[in-house]
Formats: C-alpha cells, sequence, structure tokens
C-alpha cells in the first residue's frame, strides 16, 4: 500500500467510494449518490484551497480508500480548524488503511498551520469512533437525531483533536 496524493485520475474511483457508503451506510447523511458534476465541483473546491485530498492504493494503482478535510464552519474564527472525513472501499475495509489516511491527515493539517481537527461521526459507527480515540481524538459532543435516514433518527458524535505544531 501507498499513501499519495490523489490526482484528478482517481476521482471516478473516489466517486464510487463516496457513492457505495451514501447508498449503503450512515457514514454520509446524503440520500442521493454524487453526480460526476457534484464530484468535479467538489474536487475543484479542494484544489482552489489547497485542501488535501489523499488516498491509499495498492500494487496495481487501485485506489482502497481517501482522506480529506476542509472547513469545519464558513465563518473566519473558524479558520483554524478543519473537519476531516476518511472513506475505505468495501473490498479492502479491516487492513488498516483508515489509521493510516487518519495519521497522514493529521500530519498535514498540522503542516498547515490548523489548530484544530474535527471527526462528525454517526454515533453507532463504533469502528470509527474507536479509531479517532486511538488517534488521540477526544469525544466534545452528542447530537441527538441530527439526521434521518434509512427510515430512521441518526446521532452525531463529535470528536476533536488540537493539533501540535
Amino acid at each position: 500500500m501507498t499513501i499519495l496524493d490523489c490526482t484528478h485520475d482517481h476521482l471516478e474511483a473516489i466517486q464510487a467510494i463516496f457513492n457505495e457508503a451514501i447508498v449503503n451506510s450512515t457514514a454520509l447523511y446524503d440520500y442521493e449518490p454524487r453526480s460526476a458534476e457534484v464530484m468535479e465541483a467538489w474536487w475543484n473546491a479542494k484544489q482552489e484551497k489547497n485542501l488535501p485530498v489523499i488516498g491509499a492504493v495498492d500494487e496495481s494503482g487501485t485506489l482502497m480508500g481517501f482522506g480529506s478535510y476542509g472547513p469545519f464552519r464558513p465563518h473566519a474564527a473558524y479558520q483554524h480548524t478543519v473537519e476531516h472525513s476518511i472513506y475505505v472501499d468495501a473490498r479492502f475495509r479491516g487492513r488498516g488503511l483508515g489509521k493510516e489516511l487518519l495519521s497522514r491527515l493529521i500530519q498535514r493539517a498540522t503542516q498547515q498551520g490548523y489548530h484544530m481537527m474535527i471527526g462528525v461521526i454517526d454515533a453507532e459507527n463504533a469502528g470509527s469512533i474507536a479509531l479517532h480515540a486511538k488517534a488521540g481524538f477526544e469525544p466534545c459532543g452528542h447530537i441527538r437525531e441530527a439526521g434521518f435516514k434509512f427510515g430512521r433518527w441518526l446521532d452525531l458524535a463529535l470528536y476533536q483533536l488540537i493539533l501540535k505544531p
């Protein structure tokens, strides 16, 4: 496995990973798969703002998972805080990719001078919560019934990590 900066050539694989998560999980609170146009806009926004999109690829070049971060909220006072996301292709889960991607995102955010990283996690996603706890994230909030998907209300767990320069 290699961790690298994704290129535009990875966008179709990123879209497939996003869309699998939308359709089959509560990792994303979206209902509809993302179109190529939506993904293109997402990619362009990341590039314009110098926000990383990193990927884990296998020896054949297959994108196994990716991670990124962006603004936590759009207001000026939040400019030092980022919210990250990590998604692993269902075929490659359980191999430690999430841990490696999270570690690299933390490094990148620290290098870019951010102060805090926030994880917003479906409260029933025990794997993601454990991953964040092992990486030093601390729980900082719980929002009950924040989303509605698959016919039920979903809670959000908020985790934070103060980045050490």
